[in-house]
């Protein structure tokens, strides 16, 4: 099940459950959709790979148990460990890749 974390890992912004601007990658590496386009150009810092867009978890139950309420986002910040040159050097390597050519 999904982390739902609750910031983006570059910039820090808030990122609750309902955002659209949440951004993963196949490890649920999490960024706000401005730093997934302006900084990072779609290429996840952590593994090479690229972002979809992070999917709502039910706020009511609609089936038994099985909601926020019952599975909760994680209140757990998580912060990239790479400075910002760091990142921009690594995404300028792999950006003219295609995600799925990665």
């Amino acid at each position: 099940m999904l982390e739902l974390r609750p910031n983006c890992e570059c910039c820090d912004r808030d990122l609750p459950p309902e955002s659209t601007e949440a951004m993963i990658c196949t490890y649920e590496c999490t960024f706000c959709k401005q730093c997934v386009d302006e900084v990072l150009h779609n290429v996840c810092p952590n593994c090479g790979g690229g972002f979809v867009s992070r999917p709502f978890r039910p706020r009511i139950a609609r089936r038994q148990g099985v909601s926020l309420e019952h599975q909760p986002a994680s209140t757990k910040r998580v912060q990239t460990r790479y400075s910002l040159d760091e990142l921009k050097e690594f995404c300028e390597k792999t950006r003219h890749l295609q995600p799925e050519e990665r």
